[in-house]
């Protein structure tokens, strides 16, 4: 029975590590080894807990919900004792992509944001989860999701502009 869970488990994470991965690497803005290291965690937390997670409804929304859960602890724990960098560095000009530009604004953007605020938008615009569900996922109110929504949407549009047209594809 032990091995048969193990199985389970190794399978589910298989199928959702990507996934986790991405939404990580959003939540860290672009910082690819944090990102890989929530969602290490998060799979070790769910690891210990899969006999109980396995029996859950959804276990990929239980997934998603520790990794912000994961996210939000650690910007705790990182605001009081390192200070991020205010500019990415240089990147190699490899030509891959034409996407490369508006990707870069764009972690630079969510980058600037509160860990909150960029959780709210992750969940609520990566994750096309409702109001309700990032509520839940992030312990907080409706109400409170839509007021950190609309001061964080309003904030990408200050450090964005109004439009993004000169990134768009042609």
């Amino acid at each position: 029975m032990r091995q048969v869970r193990a199985d389970e488990y190794a399978e589910f994470a298989a199928v959702r590590a990507g996934h986790l991965y991405r939404s990580a690497c959003l939540l860290t803005a672009g910082d690819t080894h944090l990102a890989e290291d929530l969602v290490q965690e998060t799979l070790g937390r769910l690891y210990v807990n899969w006999r109980r997670v396995s029996r859950v409804g959804n276990p990929a929304g239980y997934a998603q919900t520790v990794l912000m859960r994961t996210f939000l602890a650690h910007q705790r724990r990182l605001s009081s004792t390192e200070r991020a960098m205010d500019v990415l560095p240089e990147l190699p000009d490899d030509g891959a992509g034409r996407d490369m530009p508006l990707r870069l604004t764009l972690l630079q953007a969510l980058a600037r944001l509160p860990a909150k605020d960029r959780a709210v938008v992750v969940l609520r615009y990566w994750e096309d989860r409702s109001v309700e569900e990032t509520a839940q996922v992030m312990n907080v109110s409706s109400a409170a999701v839509r007021t950190r929504c609309t001061r964080a949407l309003g904030r990408l549009r200050e450090l964005l502009g109004e439009d993004l047209g000169e990134y768009a594809r042609p």
